[in-house]
């Protein structure tokens, strides 16, 4: 066989495979597939539903979501913004998570944030709704090579102080026309705090979290316009006021490593410091 033809060959059968696959190690495409590589039949049906639940959560699932949220309160542009993306994060499980102390499932995950986040109860990991949602997690994967994700840059949090009086301020200048002027939320937004909101449980009641995500998404029509100090002051404020109490909080971080902006007390805290 010439040498021609074996180029030839190669070339057609990269033709087939697809494209060449993403470097293992390397962040995940920022946005994921289009939807037009959805594909139809029962595949495409059950990524579609995922999605529309994911959108939806509160309506698609009431008797497990116990607020007003739905998951893409936090996980906006349904999942592929590049701040709180999915795109990838079905290659990312089954993980180790410090929080729990455990290796997760995918549907671990989800639940833990149904129960938290959402302030509900966890569903069967074989539901159909739980199928669905994770055919739109596997879809927003794809092409994304398994393994853990890239470890974030560390945030400048950590080194600054809080300033709940000038949240106050940034909150009533920016926040309170879509999540309303006490955080009990309107039609445009979701409530920032209170018995409708996330639970202390969940990630965004970390100061450093919700700052984070402040920073890089809000305001919706603006994001990225407030300032570091402007995002932190506000998530202190936000995250200053009552929510939803999460029964067993005190059992998370079991093997110690509790971050430092925890809203609650775990019981690794009381144990001794391992001497060296």
């Amino acid at each position: 066989m010439t040498l021609v033809v074996l180029i030839v060959l190669a070339l057609a059968s990269l033709g087939a495979a697809g494209s060449l696959p993403a470097q293992a190690g390397g962040p995940p495409p920022v946005g994921g597939p289009p939807d037009s590589l959805i594909p139809d039949g029962v595949a495409g049906a059950s990524i579609r539903r995922g999605r529309a639940i994911l959108e939806a959560t509160r309506d698609s699932l009431p008797s497990h979501v116990g607020n007003a949220l739905s998951c893409t309160n936090c996980h906006l542009d349904a999942g592929r913004r590049e701040n709180g993306s999915w795109v990838g994060v079905h290659a990312r499980y089954p993980q180790y998570r410090p929080r729990s102390n455990i290796v997760e499932t995918i549907e671990y995950r989800v639940n833990d944030c149904l129960k938290r986040s959402m302030n509900g109860s966890p569903l069967d990991r074989d539901d159909t709704a739980m199928r669905d949602m994770i055919a739109y997690f596997a879809f927003l994967s794809r092409g994304v090579p398994v393994g853990p994700a890239p470890r974030p840059a560390p945030g400048p949090w950590a080194n600054m102080k809080r300033d709940t009086a000038a949240g106050r301020q940034v909150f009533a200048a920016s926040c309170a026309r879509c999540h309303g002027a006490e955080g009990q939320g309107t039609a445009a937004g979701p409530p920032a705090w209170g018995p409708r909101s996330y639970n202390i449980g969940a990630g965004m009641s970390r100061v450093f979290t919700a700052a984070n995500f402040i920073r890089k998404n809000m305001p919706f029509d603006q994001p990225g316009s407030l300032t570091d100090q402007q995002a932190l002051d506000v998530a202190a404020f936000v995250n200053a006021h009552p929510r939803p109490d999460f029964k067993g909080k005190e059992y998370d971080w079991p093997a110690g490593g509790a971050p430092p902006d925890v809203a609650y007390h775990v019981l690794s805290m009381d144990k001794p410091a391992a001497s060296h």
